[in-house]
């Protein structure tokens, strides 16, 4: 039942959260537009992951990502600096993609909340196949704005029009050229 556990203190409450289910794309083109600077955390070194691919596509676009990977700290991807948390940024952030588990979603949202002022987090970005309830809940209970379950990358080449240019259906209909995200 959502807002329940199992009597285990340890575990969080399950949380269910429909308006999640859905995203219009005057929203997420909101985000996309108004996002400059980004934490990526779960950023790759290694160039055949998607979120190597994912970092370099949206470089292209305009974005400055900044990797985050406490493995790989100190390193670099892409011509950005590899940091090992959000708090060891030297930037201020519009927005944090967590190209992590959905397991992992809630302790980086944790620490996202605990950076949000500091550094000027407005949006909480959860990638394909990542959908934490609780994570979001919380994260929308401090003043975040949250997606979960999309991918920047795909959704910006989706808005752009990007996409449909290889054979797929973006669910978008129209004659007329669709304008970047970023425009």
């Amino acid at each position: 039942m959502p807002g329940k556990n199992n009597g285990n203190n340890d575990e969080k409450p399950l949380v269910y959260l429909k308006h999640h289910n859905h995203y219009r794309d005057t929203k997420l083109r909101r985000i996309l537009g108004d996002v400059k600077t980004f934490a990526m955390v779960g950023a790759s070194t290694v160039w055949r992951r998607p979120s190597f691919y994912a970092m370099k596509y949206l470089q292209h676009k305009g974005f400055r990502i900044i990797p985050i990977n406490p493995g790989r700290a100190g390193g670099e991807i892409l011509g950005e600096t590899i940091y090992g948390s959000i708090a060891e940024s030297p930037y201020q952030l519009d927005m944090v993609d967590i190209f992590r588990t959905s397991e992992e979603a809630y302790e980086i949202t944790e620490d996202v909340i605990a950076n949000k002022d500091e550094k000027g987090i407005k949006y909480l970005w959860m990638q394909l196949t990542v959908r934490n309830d609780p994570a979001a809940e919380i994260a929308e209970s401090a003043g975040l704005e949250v997606i979960m379950d999309r991918c920047p990358k795909i959704e910006f080449g989706r808005l752009s029009g990007e996409l449909s240019w290889s054979g797929v259906n973006s669910k978008i209909i129209t004659a007329k050229t669709l304008r970047s995200p970023k425009s």
